[in-house]
């Protein structure tokens, strides 16, 4: 004797539906406003005649998530000498431009100037280089210009003449 047990299809074992858990998950950016590294080294062309000006420039990235305000060292370590020698130096100017701001559509970034203006005065108090914050562009290539020459109706000592120029981003 046989037992024939005989199942329909629509009776087979089915798994319970899927059941999600959703997370909320939040971060906050804290303001970030940092220079990727130094400039690029300018090595100015030489001098060589009393009336010509020798130009050049370097780059560095800021990345910045806010506006801020650019200024500079206006000491004497801005202005290009020869060695140690404070009596041995040339017209040292700057000017800064950027990738960015009021010249490019918007993104992040400031107004460039125009014409060099001298170590001692350069980004000096009210006259900071303001670099405004565009969303979603939080990164600017500032450009650093400098000129050099010698004093009117004076040629400097033949040599190799140095400067350190630092720049300070603070919130603007």
């Amino acid at each position: 004797m046989g037992l024939v047990l005989l199942l329909d299809a629509n009776l087979v074992w089915a798994a319970p539906p899927n059941d999600n858990a959703t997370a909320a998950v939040t971060i906050d950016v804290a303001q970030i406003m940092e220079w990727l590294a130094d400039f690029t080294a300018i090595d100015l062309p030489d001098i060589t005649t009393q009336t010509s000006a020798s130009t050049g420039s370097g780059t560095a990235t800021l990345y910045t998530n806010g506006d801020v305000s650019i200024t500079a060292n206006n000491t004497a370590a801005a202005q290009l000498k020869l060695g140690t020698d404070p009596n041995q130096t040339l017209v040292t100017s700057y000017k800064l431009t950027d990738d960015g701001g009021a010249d490019d559509a918007g993104g992040t970034g400031g107004t460039d100037e125009g014409s060099y203006t001298v170590h001692s005065l350069f980004l000096k108090d009210s006259a900071a280089y303001d670099i405004i914050h565009a969303a979603g562009d939080g990164a600017v290539v500032i450009e650093l210009h400098v000129e050099a020459k010698n004093e009117d109706g004076d040629v400097a000592d033949v040599g190799t003449y140095g400067a350190t120029q630092t720049l300070t981003a603070a919130w603007g």
